[in-house]
């Protein structure tokens, strides 16, 4: 029997839906990104009157309302470094690769699974912590027909979705749990943090491009600072880096013995 892409595709399917991680996991992105989303919604309502005059000032309701989003992309971030590193664990990789000697139709098959299987689950996650959010708000919320609102619906999901594709390209890279997780972490989360550390000059030219805060324009309205990406440019830089990471991973895969 011939190996073409299309089987490729059926049988990593298979392994995919098979893992009972792969769907608890997925569970816990959304609820993450619903039960905050709703939460801090009910929570700032009620305790509007208490806020700093500053803070009502610089309030923003959508972006509040997709706060979840902050821990949904660690969670989609760990499941996509374990669909991986699951498998180099196992030894079951010594098999797909021996069923599919070219490995690279494997490493796109598993991408294109887990960018399918990722957006429209989570763009219904982020659209239900979105509207019961902003139901919470009150008066101080708004609707998806208000500017920007819909994008960022939209944008959320996409950047949860290149966020677990930049996970996977870690996993073949690494081919470590901890040490995908750890990368992983480092990209989204310290390394932004270092970066405030960073003189003026050198910060406003390097901390927004970085994969979280460029990837944060797709979703916040409101710039955080003068120096952050717009809409556009912060997905593009974005696509970018998860393009770059899975080319290497490309590389690397086809240079290693397994």
């Amino acid at each position: 029997m011939n190996v073409t892409w299309p089987r490729v595709l059926h049988s990593e399917w298979i392994k995919m839906r098979s893992l009972r991680s792969t769907w608890f996991t997925l569970a816990g992105a959304v609820l993450a990104v619903i039960v905050i989303g709703t939460v801090v919604g009910y929570a700032t309502n009620a305790h509007w009157s208490s806020l700093p005059p500053e803070d009502r000032a610089q309030f923003e309701p959508i972006g509040r309302t997709l706060v979840g989003v902050n821990l949904a992309q660690l969670i989609v971030g760990v499941l996509g470094v374990l669909l991986i590193s699951g498998e180099y664990a196992t030894g079951m990789v010594r098999a797909t690769f021996a069923a599919v000697p070219r490995r690279l139709p494997v490493l796109t098959a598993k991408a294109v699974l887990y960018a399918v299987l990722l957006y429209p689950v989570l763009f219904l996650a982020v659209l239900a912590a979105f509207e019961w959010g902003e139901h919470g708000l009150g008066s101080h919320g708004t609707t998806l027909s208000a500017p920007h609102a819909l994008r960022a619906v939209l944008g959320a999901a996409a950047y949860l979705d290149l966020v677990g594709l930049l996970a996977l390209a870690l996993g073949f890279i690494i081919r470590s749990t901890a040490g995908g997780i750890a990368t992983l972490v480092g990209l989204l989360l310290i390394l932004p943090g270092i970066g405030q550390a960073l003189p003026t000059d050198w910060r406003r030219h390097t901390v927004p491009y970085l994969p979280s805060q460029a990837g944060g324009a797709l979703y916040i309205p409101t710039p955080q600072d003068p120096g952050s990406l717009h809409f556009w440019a912060g997905g593009g830089v974005l696509c970018l880096w998860v393009a770059a990471a899975l080319i290497l991973a490309g590389v690397v895969l086809k240079r290693r013995d397994v």
